[in-house]
């Protein structure tokens, strides 16, 4: 088979185009007095190679009608939601290379500030008259390591983006960034005095620094700061307590920024040693408020979200919600009235569109309506089963209409390796594309994953592609108790950790008759010297690659390529600074020099992660020929 590099791509294989559109909700916030919801909303056209353009909604939070709809620049991408005490509205406007800050009310959106540059995370001041946010001035790219990386030319390493708090007046003024020069927030929240601000931050590259940032307190007038903690372990969501003493946070072992997991750790804002408040916790904190009705945080338990109450003591208590669906709001899963008794989100599952929900906080309800008529596509199940010494949950899913007979199963391995496969609607994207075309989906959980607590969560340390390895084999086994799945038609899938497991297991097992793996790791020891964010690993192997090269070595699929025999396809993109394309391009010309049938696709201007919607939609079209090839749909 032949390298290629992208373009605008048309391929023999059709996938059917759907006329339906699917109404979407992000960046949800609720005002503080449980009143009213503003959400970017859209309609999305199934398999559409443009993107969506949002809208901003208000709405009433207890019958869901729209109140106002505002879409001031219809050019630009909004983002940021977020109320003020006062009832008012920020939220940022984003116009090619130039970001601005807004602020609605009763009437029309007004300009507060302009950034020659991006920013995001706008938030009010406690007594409502300032807006903080995150800027950076002069951006080569887009925040975040999965971002699109800036082209490696010239002097290599000498600039670096820096992500800066700013302070904006609400009657309007410029963003002048108050933090040093030298070190990119991450992540912050108000002092209650709005004196100042607790933050993740880190000298040099934010994308490579944040697994080794500190947690920080900031003087709003100077900007000056004070180390507060710096743990050996990953950070997220901090939040200062009501009386300004506390700060808590996530804490963990965590993979990825914005993929947040782990235990509820608190310690004294003029610094100390965090303390563990969930230790043993069967489950994954995934964010955290703290207002004046206390804190409480969102978790993953098993295949359930859930809501968690704090005592006052900060011991966790029963959940007050939970159920088997994704849930998402605006800087957390849930939004919540500063009384505490109203909260919101966007939920869904694999058998239902998302909708707003909105209400008590112990039982919410769907307020919105505009995904009503869709039907599901799947049927889903919670699978769990027995893997050594860990019961490890996964989740099958299965045509609504099942052909007759036996079946080909394609199983999808997750990213992270610390995320979960949750309960995400099933209407476009590769999933549906299999379904469709009459396949079973299997999204294993296993060990590395978040759901069950923290020690399951490292479980994976120096281990990669070993036990998690043995779960899925063991899952696929439970699968196939459950359903008519064919053994001999076993399809193997993943993009980055799951890109990287695709390319492993096929040096380890010849159960799968077809890969497809986006965005993978084949050779960790030349991965190590050539990506982004090598701090990622330190946890995870203990050593640097230069200090421990066997560790590397020893997860490599290229030191066993000789032993695969599997036709794999692999895509990735062009300028991923997390795992570069280099990766792929190690592992298709080896299984080229081993004869094994292979393809590669390189997408132009990509980061990690596939976005534009033409290419997507090319990657999809591939993969399900490739299992059509070798699975034989009948």
């Amino acid at each position: 088979m032949s390298f290629y590099v992208a373009a605008a791509l048309s391929l023999s294989i059709s996938i059917p185009v759907s006329a339906a559109t699917l109404h979407e909700y992000s960046s949800l916030a609720l005002s503080p007095a449980g009143d009213r919801l503003a959400a970017l909303e859209s309609d999305v056209l199934a398999d559409s190679t443009t993107r969506a353009h949002a809208h901003i909604v208000i709405r009433s939070a207890t019958m869901g009608k729209v109140l106002a709809t505002w879409d001031p620049c219809p050019s630009c991408d909004y983002s940021g939601l977020a109320f003020g005490p006062a009832g008012r509205l920020a939220f940022l406007e984003r116009d090619k290379d130039t970001t601005r800050l807004m602020l609605a009310a009763a009437g029309a959106p007004v300009t507060l500030a302009t950034i020659n540059g991006i920013a995001q995370e706008p938030r009010f001041s406690p007594d409502g008259r300032r807006i903080a946010l995150l800027v950076t001035i002069g951006a080569r790219k887009q925040a975040g390591a999965t971002q699109a990386g800036v082209r490696q030319v010239g002097e290599i390493g000498e600039q670096s983006d820096e992500q800066r708090i700013a302070i904006v007046p609400v009657g309007g003024g410029s963003a002048t960034p108050i933090t040093p020069a030298d070190r990119y927030i991450y992540e912050y929240d108000w002092t209650p005095d709005g004196n100042g601000f607790v933050a993740t931050s880190a000298l040099g590259n934010g994308d490579n620094n944040w697994w080794i940032a500190e947690l920080d307190r900031i003087d709003a007038s100077t900007g000056a700061l004070q180390r507060i903690a710096a743990p050996k372990l990953q950070m997220n969501q901090p939040r200062v307590s009501p009386d300004g003493r506390t700060v808590a946070f996530i804490g963990g072992i965590m993979s990825d920024f914005g993929s947040v997991g782990g235990d509820v750790y608190a310690v004294p804002i003029n610094g100390g040693e965090p303390v563990d408040r969930t230790p043993g916790y069967r489950g994954t904190f995934t964010s955290l408020l703290w207002g004046r009705a206390g804190l409480v945080g969102s978790a993953l338990v098993g295949d359930e979200d859930a809501l968690v109450p704090f005592s006052a003591a900060l011991v966790p208590g029963r959940a007050i919600w939970s159920a088997p669906v994704s849930i998402a709001a605006g800087d957390a899963r849930m939004a919540r009235s500063a009384d505490g008794q109203t909260v919101a989100f966007v939920r869904q599952d694999f058998e239902h569109a998302p909708a707003l929900f909105a209400g008590a906080a112990t039982a919410p309800r769907q307020i919105s309506h505009d995904n009503d008529s869709w039907a599901p596509l799947v049927t889903a199940r919670s699978l769990t089963w027995q893997s050594g010494p860990y019961t490890v949950q996964g989740w099958l899913l299965a045509p609504r209409r099942p052909t007759v007979g036996k079946a080909p199963m394609v199983t999808n391995v997750h990213g992270g390796p610390a995320a979960a496969n949750t309960a995400n609607f099933v209407w476009q994207g590769a999933p549906a594309d299999l379904i469709r075309a009459g396949y079973y989906m299997f999204l294993p959980n296993p060990r590395g994953s978040y759901g069950q607590g923290e020690a399951f969560t490292r479980a994976n340390i120096r281990d990669f592609g070993g036990g998690d390895l043995k779960d899925i084999l063991a899952g696929i086994d439970a699968a196939e108790r459950v359903a008519p799945i064919d053994d001999n038609r076993l399809g193997l899938m993943g993009y980055s950790y799951g890109g990287f497991m695709a390319m492993w297991a096929n040096t380890q097992t010849n159960r799968f008759k077809a890969i497809v793996s986006g965005g993978g790791l084949s050779d960790w020891l030349s991965y190590y010297g050539i990506n982004g964010i090598d701090q990622w690993m330190i946890p995870y192997f203990g050593k640097s690659m230069y200090d421990d090269p066997e560790a590397y070595w020893a997860v490599s699929a290229i030191r066993t390529i000789r032993d695969a025999k599997t036709p794999a396809f692999v895509y990735a993109g062009e300028r991923d600074i997390e795992v570069p394309p280099t990766q792929s391009i190690e592992y298709w010309h080896a299984l080229q020099a081993m004869d094994v049938p292979t393809s590669l696709v390189i997408y132009p201007d990509e980061g990690h992660g596939i976005r534009q919607p033409a290419h997507s939609l090319d990657a999809r079209k591939r993969t399900v020929a490739w299992f059509d090839r070798y699975l034989g749909r009948k």
